[in-house]
């Protein structure tokens, strides 16, 4: 009986605190970026994309972003060629979401819970830049692995490192562990 309590407790917690993001985001999505006539990224994205550009120059590659024209995504030039777009799911926002929302219905102290949730936020934020960098590199230098890369070993990355910092509440941290 208190095991299904235990898992009551948790899809509530991780329930609700997802729809309660998630709630926030759109609203966010729906005030900050622009659909009809005039295409612009909200300015998550546009910082997501403008550190990639920053870090692509920093090791050699001529990067630029530009707003594109025709969708809400931003196009990321290097060296004089076209090789990605950049969209609101790239900015790891989501994924941050679902990491709060799984740390909150494992939650402990609230400060050892608000301290992880904003080092975990950051690291997955901070990981998901570099991951943009590399597979940028990656698409410049082997147009040909294109899908391998951005459908398979990219989001490896960022939802791997997700679940290792679960992992590392779960064992380290959460109320779960006593």
């Amino acid at each position: 009986m208190k095991n299904n309590k235990l898992i009551v407790i948790f899809l509530i917690k991780f329930f609700g605190t997802y729809a309660l993001l998630f709630l926030i985001y759109s609203f966010y999505l729906q005030s900050t970026q622009k659909t009809i006539d005039v295409f612009a990224c909200e300015p998550i994205t546009k910082t997501v994309a403008n550190q990639t550009a920053y870090i692509l120059n920093s090791v050699g590659y001529e990067a630029k972003v530009i707003q594109h024209t025709e969708e809400v995504s931003i196009k990321l030039i290097v060296n004089n060629v076209y090789i990605s777009r950049i969209i609101e799911g790239c900015n790891s926002v989501s994924v941050i979401i679902l990491f709060i929302s799984f740390i909150v219905a494992f939650s402990s102290k609230f400060i050892v819970t608000s301290l992880y949730i904003l080092f975990g936020s950051l690291v997955i934020y901070t990981i998901n830049v570099f991951r943009i960098v590399i597979i940028t590199i990656a698409l410049f230098e082997y147009p040909q692995y294109q899908m391998v890369l951005h459908d398979l070993i990219f989001p490896t990355i960022i939802y791997g490192i997700t679940f290792l910092l679960w992992f590392i509440w779960v064992t380290h941290f959460s109320k779960l562990k006593k």
